[in-house]
This record gives C-alpha cells, sequence and structure tokens, in this order.
C-alpha cells in the first residue's frame, strides 16, 4: 500500500496522531473484532500491537500467529508517518510484509503472538527490534568498543572510542572522541550494534562513588 495523506489537516499534534492511529487499528466485521492493545511512536514511526479476536467466542485460526490462550491472536503493526506541506500521512504495513523500520519497544513486542514460521519475516522483524533495544544507552565518559571499525570521511577508520560532547548554542551534541586521534565524531545508535563498554566513567570517577553507585 502506498501513502494516503489527509489534505484536511485535521491531524497536527502528537495527540491526532494517536487517535488516529487507534482508530485505523480498530475495525469490526461480521465474524471479527481487531482493537488496539499499545501504540507507541519512535521517531517518525508508529509501532502497534493489534489483538484479533472473533465475535461468536471460536479461536482465531492463523497462518502466521500461534493462537492465544484466550483464542485470539496479536500481531504488530507498523505506520510510517511524515507531514507535506502541513499534512499528515501515513503508510501502513503489517510485521509479516517485512518492514525495514524495526524500533518497536520490548514491552510492545512482548504483546505479540508467537509464530509459527521462525524463518518468517515477521520473525527477523522481532529480532531486529530487539537487537536496537539492546543497544547500551552509554553515558558521558564510557570508553567503549564497537563491533567493527567504522569508516570515517576522510577514510580513516575508528573503532575505540569516549562518549562526549559538543555545543552547538544552547544545545549539547553527544559525540565520540577517537582514542588514536582525539578526534571528535558523531556516530548513529545504528553502529552502537554489538559494542561493548571498556570502562564506565561512573566506576572511574573515584572509588568512593564507585561504591556508592554500586549500592
Amino acid at each position: 500500500m502506498g501513502w494516503l495523506f489527509y489534505t484536511d489537516r485535521r491531524v497536527q499534534t502528537y495527540a491526532d496522531e494517536k487517535a488516529e492511529i487507534t482508530r485505523l487499528c480498530t475495525f469490526e466485521t461480521d465474524i471479527r473484532k481487531t482493537e488496539p492493545l499499545k501504540a507507541c511512536k519512535v521517531g517518525s514511526t508508529w509501532y502497534t500491537a493489534a489483538r484479533v479476536t472473533n465475535l461468536h467466542g471460536s479461536s482465531v485460526e492463523d497462518a502466521t500467529y500461534v493462537t492465544d490462550a484466550d483464542g485470539s491472536i496479536t500481531f504488530g503493526a507498523v505506520f510510517l508517518t511524515r507531514y507535506d506541506d502541513g499534512c499528515w500521512g501515513y503508510k501502513d504495513m503489517e510485521e509479516s510484509a517485512g518492514p525495514v523500520e524495526s524500533r518497536a519497544p520490548l514491552n510492545l513486542l512482548a504483546l505479540l503472538s508467537e509464530l509459527k514460521d521462525p524463518d518468517s519475516y515477521a520473525h527477523a522483524w522481532r529480532r531486529r527490534c530487539r537487537d536496537w533495544a539492546a543497544i547500551p544507552d552509554y553515558q558521558e565518559g564510557d570508553r567503549i568498543k564497537l563491533a567493527a571499525p567504522v569508516t570515517l570521511s576522510d577514510g580513516s577508520t575508528c573503532q575505540i572510542v569516549t562518549v562526549t560532547h559538543y555545543r552547538r548554542g544552547r544545545s549539547r551534541r553527544r559525540c565520540y572522541r577517537i582514542e588514536e586521534t582525539g578526534g571528535l565524531v558523531r556516530l548513529s545508535k545504528a553502529s552502537l550494534t554489538g559494542s561493548v563498554l571498556l570502562s564506565s566513567a561512573k566506576g572511574a570517577a573515584s572509588p568512593v562513588l564507585a561504591e556508592f553507585l554500586a549500592g
């Protein structure tokens, strides 16, 4: 499915978006009912866990999902969103359709039904979401080693860096100090996948502080 834009501009705020995502995930036929259990926005993408139940009490049978104990199934839906000249638009897809965006939080993934095929698009999508969630939130002064060297714009590479920041106006921007050269570099969160903490700024601050934080 392609993009659909609302030219009446009725969607303008976060609350408007969430209400519309909820409406889009809520529908009923003569046989089944679908309703959202959770919806959350990461960047410009909405992730939703939507539960499907049969109206007459029978269990939902599906080729992709294992039926839950209550007879329902719950699937993941992804809504890409953007504004074009003030008009909000979305493109939706179900997790088994192979969406590229894969930053759904773990508490949403926990609501989804088990999958029948371990090699399915949905299984790979959930794994990417978990990999993204597993990337540590490093703190100022942490010294880390990237899973693989990163090639910079000048052709050089770096692998061991320390979390720091620089100022632009009144804002602080996170960056990383390259151990070999002392230069600063901006790294995307994706480039931190598989990285490891070599030393913590908290632990290195002082023995007293380390003991306090450990307690």
